[in-house]
């Protein structure tokens, strides 16, 4: 999966994007750390990947110059993981991905998993790429994220989860 591992053998510029972030588990890691989760253990739980595979994932992020390790407590040793500009540019297509699930895989009565305010002009954002009110090309730093209330509980549920399963023998 890292390019420091095999660099796929064409100029195909798509081949090599898919070769970093082509995998389920590297973009819901990505969606993590967009949605301003930064330590192990809750991108664990709320992208439902085993400990090996968030944690192969994060150090191929890491290769591959997506994320960087930032620690925060040197007894026992621990990191949080922040995005590097590289994987910061990655946001419109996490944007994209959003855009069409939101559209072609769930029903109009499930309402919006998250809702973006566009700060310029302080109107629903929509579902991009660009605002729906004002017409300016989304980024992330000018976007307010309002989750859902069923959003938040079906992450709180997550969380809670993979703390009780971490409490039991």
């Amino acid at each position: 999966m890292s390019t420091s591992s095999s660099v796929p053998e064409t100029l195909c510029p798509i081949a090599r994007a898919e070769a970093i972030v082509g995998d389920r588990w590297t973009v819901l890691v990505l969606r993590e750390l967009f949605m301003g989760s930064h330590r192990f253990d809750e991108i664990q739980a709320q992208t439902g990947g085993t400990p090996q595979m968030v944690a192969t994932r994060l150090k191929n992020m890491e290769a591959d110059g997506l994320v960087e390790r930032r620690p925060y407590s040197e007894r026992p040793p621990r990191y949080e993981y922040h995005l590097t500009p590289k994987g910061d540019a990655f946001f419109p297509v996490v944007l994209a991905l959003r855009a069409w699930g939101e559209t072609w895989c769930k029903s109009p009565e499930e309402g919006l998993a998250v809702r973006f305010v566009h700060q310029a002009c302080g109107q629903p954002a929509g579902l991009g790429p660009l605002c729906e009110h004002c017409g300016e090309l989304l980024q992330r730093e000018a976007l307010i994220s309002e989750p859902s209330v069923a959003y938040i509980a079906e992450r709180t549920v997550r969380r809670e989860t993979l703390k009780g399963n971490r409490s039991q023998p």
